[in-house]
């Protein structure tokens, strides 16, 4: 006897069908709270034969659910949206929530899903804390965008006091003088006793005298579009503040992203590749995850979507393009990966993966980098599968033989 379970999870509630030998036995609907979840559990263990439970991963909707079919030891099948849709637009052409569920669970038959396996919460926890990470830098893009926009009102000459508009010590002076006749109301050796303390480190004498001259200078060119009551300098000054805080942000999350990822053997293994920083590795192993449950490489081109699609027709043969269905930040984090390789490669750090990209760029000058990039990725993915799977650090040498 073969019981399957399908579920069809939305925001608030579930939909759940119960098929025994592919005749429907029960369909209900529950909450997606404890109540509904125990009421789900009551249901299941009528049953003798250990359930076969699918459903499809609505994003945050579902994470509740699979932590409680986890916490009860249920094996269920959690599938990818797309893949899901592509299987059940076939089955489903009236859709409705009531067949979803029913239709999960009858295409479970003759599919056989396999069994999706549970990571360790560490791995979980890094891909959590990866997120929030991604979400203050995209914060600090902003305020920095808006920070720009307002000093263009009260004192946009200030950019031009250090070769970038960032960091700590930049943000502080702005704060401490966000309007251009704030600086004209102190003399030399006050601002240059105010630029010594804005820094995370003090500031030495010689810097802090040429850091006032060029501030008077181009205070005194400046002319502001706004007084220096107007709300623009408030603004300009709590945009300081919350850059300030964001990047500490970012630095305490990346801290506690390293301890985690330390305790990981692919950590060591990931760092030994050449052009591979501590922030690289912790965040990718964040959005890799265990990469014992990839089968192949080829599964972890599918999951990040460099996997490539083709448009043949008739004579014509397309070179394919990446579906970009998968993790983008991974993508991301591995893009970048390639440029830090070549980086590395300038001061010694040789690795196969750069050898290959650099022969590429010169053969075929014509193709695009972009796509080249993503070849080095294809390599790079197979080359971390295989050093992750033995737990063998990156050797150039032996790398080298290998492609040989």
């Amino acid at each position: 006897m073969r019981t399957i379970v399908g579920i069809d999870v939305s925001k608030q509630s579930s939909r759940i069908a119960i098929l025994v030998d592919q005749a429907v036995q029960e369909q209900f609907k529950i909450c997606n709270d404890l109540i509904g979840f125990n009421e789900l559990k009551r249901h299941l263990d009528q049953y003798p034969s250990q359930p076969e439970i699918i459903y499809e991963a609505t994003g945050v909707y579902s994470h509740r659910l699979r932590k409680f079919l986890v916490s009860q030891g249920y094996e269920f099948s959690e599938l990818n949206p797309l893949s899901a849709k592509k299987e059940m637009d076939k089955l489903r052409p009236n859709k409705n929530d009531i067949n979803d569920a029913r239709n999960l669970a009858e295409s479970q038959y003759f599919l056989c899903r396999e069994r999706t396996q549970e990571q360790a919460p560490v791995y979980k926890e890094l891909m959590r804390e990866n997120r929030y990470y991604q979400q203050c830098v995209s914060d600090l893009v902003t305020a920095k965008n808006r920070l720009h926009k307002a000093l263009q009102d009260t004192f946009p000459e200030i950019e031009q006091i250090f070769s970038k508009t960032d960091g700590a010590q930049y943000w502080k002076l702005v704060d401490r003088f966000p309007h251009a006749h704030m600086v004209q109301k102190q003399s030399f050796q006050q601002l240059s006793e105010i630029i010594q303390t804005l820094g995370p480190s003090r500031v030495s004498v010689n810097r802090a005298q040429q850091i006032s001259r060029k501030l008077f200078e181009l205070s005194s060119k400046s002319f502001p579009a706004v007084n220096i009551d107007s709300h623009m300098v408030y603004q300009v000054c709590a945009l300081c503040r919350r850059l300030t805080e964001i990047s500490a942000e970012q630095s305490a999350v990346i801290d506690l992203m390293k301890k985690q990822a330390q305790k990981l053997d692919e950590y060591e293994v990931l760092m030994s590749i050449p052009g591979f920083a501590q922030k690289t590795v912790v965040s990718l192993i964040g959005e890799l995850g265990d990469l014992h449950r990839f089968k192949t490489p080829n599964k972890i081109n599918a999951y990040i979507g460099i996997d490539l699609r083709f448009n043949d027709s008739g004579n014509y043969k397309s070179n394919g393009i990446i579906t970009k269905r998968g993790n983008p930040y991974a993508r991301k984090i591995l893009f970048k990966a390639i440029g830090n390789m070549a980086s590395a490669a300038t001061h010694g750090h040789q690795s196969h993966i750069n050898d290959w990209y650099q022969k590429k760029k010169q053969s075929n000058p014509s193709k695009g980098t972009k796509k080249i990039a993503i070849g080095a990725m294809d390599r790079l993915i197979s080359t971390i599968f295989h050093l992750v799977l033995h737990n063998q650090k990156y050797d150039y040498g032996i790398a080298c033989l290998a492609r040989h």
